[in-house]
């Protein structure tokens, strides 16, 4: 009986060499995370901070305002609290939800409760859902996958990354072991096992690998200490277990994974859809691409990294020192230092992927023309297929 069939390339498949090279990297990156697994990780307590307590004003008359106690110590009694002042205070209208330390010895004779914050928990659920509705709307099952994968991103960061540098592990070590681990299992789930996710994969893992020696290079040749301003220097006096320099460097390569992953992918799935072309053509055709895809995701990782030191920025814009001083601080130069590094692993990562994505395209096409079902197959007329 005859059927129509579309006619659908063959797919790639993962060369020899390119499996020998992932599977070992997929099985030291598995004992690596089983090594350093951190399990439990004490936080340190605060006793002069005080105890979280929920609340809702429901008077103001400055400069105090009477709450409503909501959760927390003394849940469900109403107390008087003074209006937050100063730079970046809350500011209190009736009816807000706040979130309130209880700390009845901080001030002798002071109010109990200090308010701290606005909750937030209600409109960020309704942002997220608005979010993830959004990316299955339009990505549908793809869409599915890639939230599946940014589960799997967070669980890396909060489950191995973050617990196991605060234990005391070598921060570039967790940082390249997590980022692999993450890599591994958000490109095969996002994109599926195939040549073209392998080779992204393998550029991915070489791009980060060059990454992360740049940066300890440069980090060394810069005398950078990872102590740069307050946050690190409270940081390094709360866990003094930390090597803040290797901190740094895991900051580098954490950030470039979000970049690297998109061009990899990309590059890899452009030489597929190009396959058709001769050797040097498709690499050629192929790096034009890549070209352009690092001219705007360059753009984008340096933004991504002014973007979060924007306070920085204005605070040294202000800085009465001379320009040369500024920019040469280990302030600025802690800065430079991410950008850099993070662009040169960025454009390193087109040429190589082009290249092992080059590869498995001449290879599955020297496995097409040997084999002569497929190549009798592809003379028939569409319709007298079987």
């Amino acid at each position: 009986m005859s059927h129509s069939h579309t006619h659908e390339a063959p797919r790639a498949r993962t060369p020899r060499a390119l499996v020998a090279v992932l599977v070992p990297a997929a099985v030291a990156t598995l004992v690596a995370m089983l090594v350093l697994w951190p399990g439990h990780v004490k936080p340190t307590p605060n006793q002069d901070a005080g105890q979280r307590a929920l609340g809702t004003v429901t008077f103001i008359q400055k400069p105090l305002a009477t709450v409503r106690v909501t959760a927390g110590p003394g849940k469900g009694t109403t107390t008087t609290v003074a209006l937050p002042t100063g730079p970046g205070s809350p500011t209190l209208s009736t009816g807000d939800k706040v979130v309130m330390l209880y700390a009845p010895d901080a001030v002798a004779g002071g109010p109990p409760y200090t308010v701290v914050d606005h909750q937030r928990a209600g409109p960020m659920i309704w942002l997220v859902l608005a979010a993830v509705l959004a990316v299955l709307a339009f990505g549908r099952r793809l869409g599915l996958t890639s939230l599946a994968a940014l589960g799997v991103s967070f669980a890396g960061l909060l489950f191995f990354v973050i617990p196991a540098i605060l234990n005391g592990e070598n921060p570039l070590l967790v940082a390249v072991v997590g980022a692999a681990a993450i890599m591994f299992a958000v490109l095969y789930l996002t994109h599926g096992f195939n040549a073209h996710t392998s080779v992204a994969v393998a550029g991915t893992l070489a791009s980060l690998v060059l990454t992360g020696l740049l940066g300890a290079g440069f980090t060394a040749a810069l005398h950078l200490t990872g102590v740069a301003g307050d946050d690190d220097a409270f940081l390094a006096a709360t866990r003094g277990n930390i090597d803040m320099r290797g901190l740094l460097l895991a900051g580098i390569v954490i950030g470039a994974l979000g970049v690297l992953d998109d061009v990899t992918v990309t590059q890899a799935a452009a030489v597929g859809e190009l396959a058709a072309a001769g050797e040097t053509e498709l690499y050629r055709a192929a790096d034009r691409i890549g070209r352009a895809h690092v001219a705007s995701a360059v753009n984008t990782l340096i933004l991504a990294y002014a973007g979060a030191s924007l306070p920085l920025i204005l605070l040294l814009a202000t800085d009465g020192r001379p320009a040369g001083e500024v920019l040469t601080g280990e302030l600025l130069a802690q800065e430079v230092l991410r950008g850099a590094v993070g662009t040169i692993g960025l454009v390193a990562s087109v040429p190589i992927t082009t290249g092992l994505a080059v590869l498995v395209a001449r290879n599955s096409s020297k496995n097409r023309s040997a084999d002569p079902r497929s190549s009798r197959r592809d003379r028939l007329p569409r319709h007298s297929r079987t």
